[in-house]
């Protein structure tokens, strides 16, 4: 029987096939295989001294883990407190992204400056600021301190990295705040507004100054002009980049380990793989918190690619 000669649509495929060769190699080899093989970890009774050891392959597979993960008396504060520190960092970052950015979005002298300035956070090394802003929170030699104790703002200074309450009486009503967990939340929304400011400059330079014009034609004010113009144009953008911050900041280990070492009821689910890793040997115990994090979002793609992203 004669050979059919390969057609155009034949060469085609084959080219493409090739073509995205490399890129499902690389994908396979750093992201697929990484999440099975700590998929396989989070099964087993795995030690730090044991990873180099031929009983990884064996097929002796428990579900002790995850037992020991979820019947700590710590998973549920633990699990609260990730969920606040990624929700709220992620939105106040994104929060100081739009300010900054409709603050030097019209012409003014130095404007090419001020959108350096608001840049540099996101590219300082994270080393470095985390010592500048731990420098500026200690309650013996910060800046912050002095300041206010100074002006009689305060009465003695705070620890506001290591202190996990802190009792206000606003308008003769107690509220009692958690202060570490709040100061690394406003270090989070400084360090990454950066991030959210260039894509949201960026999105209001395409909005048509006609649309603002034919609005203050009609009558509409500032706020108004923000709320019906603005606001619906950058909706994609801002849930995109909810999405992206939501992501990095639910995986976030470097900045809180900086800051507070976890202490103060700052410890998140990053910080308790880390904890079961190398503060209890423990490779199992701390896949199976990785696994839960990979669970949680997940969870949370699946609610914004099938109801969010539906909507818009």
């Amino acid at each position: 029987m004669k050979r059919r000669e390969p057609t155009f649509l034949d060469q085609e495929a084959r080219l493409a096939f090739w073509m995205l060769f490399p890129t499902f190699t690389v994908v396979l080899a750093f992201v697929i295989f990484p999440v099975i093989w700590n998929l396989w970890l989070s099964f087993k009774p795995v030690s730090l001294g044991d990873l180099r050891g031929i009983s990884l392959f064996k097929f002796n597979l428990t579900l002790d883990n995850f037992r020991k993960v979820f019947g700590d008396q710590e998973f549920g504060p633990v699990l609260l407190t990730t969920l606040i520190y990624t929700i709220a960092g992620s939105a106040l970052s994104m929060l100081l992204g739009l300010m900054a950015a409709l603050l030097v979005h019209g012409e003014f002298p130095g404007r090419g400056l001020m959108r350096g300035l608001f840049i540099s956070p996101y590219i300082a090394p994270v080393v470095a600021v985390t010592f500048t802003w731990s420098f500026i929170l200690d309650p013996q030699l910060g800046v912050l301190n002095w300041f206010a104790v100074d002006k009689g703002l305060l009465a003695q200074p705070i620890p506001f990295l290591s202190q996990r309450w802190w009792d206000l009486d606003l308008l003769g009503v107690k509220v009692r705040m958690p202060l570490a967990l709040t100061s690394v939340i406003v270090f989070e929304g400084w360090r990454y507004f950066p991030f959210a400011f260039l894509f949201i400059l960026a999105r209001l330079q395409a909005i048509p100054d006609a649309l603002y014009q034919a609005a203050s034609v009609d009558g509409a004010g500032p706020f108004r002009r923000f709320y019906h113009i603005t606001l619906p144009q950058l909706s994609t953008v801002l849930s995109t980049l909810f999405l992206f911050r939501f992501i990095w900041t639910f995986n976030k280990f470097d900045d809180i380990f900086l800051l507070t070492r976890g202490q103060a009821g700052t410890k998140v689910l990053t910080i308790r793989v880390y904890d079961y890793a190398f503060g209890e040997f423990n490779i199992g115990a701390s896949s199976a918190v990785a696994m839960v994090l990979f669970g949680v979002l997940s969870i949370f793609l699946i609610i914004y690619f099938r109801w969010i992203v539906k909507e818009e």
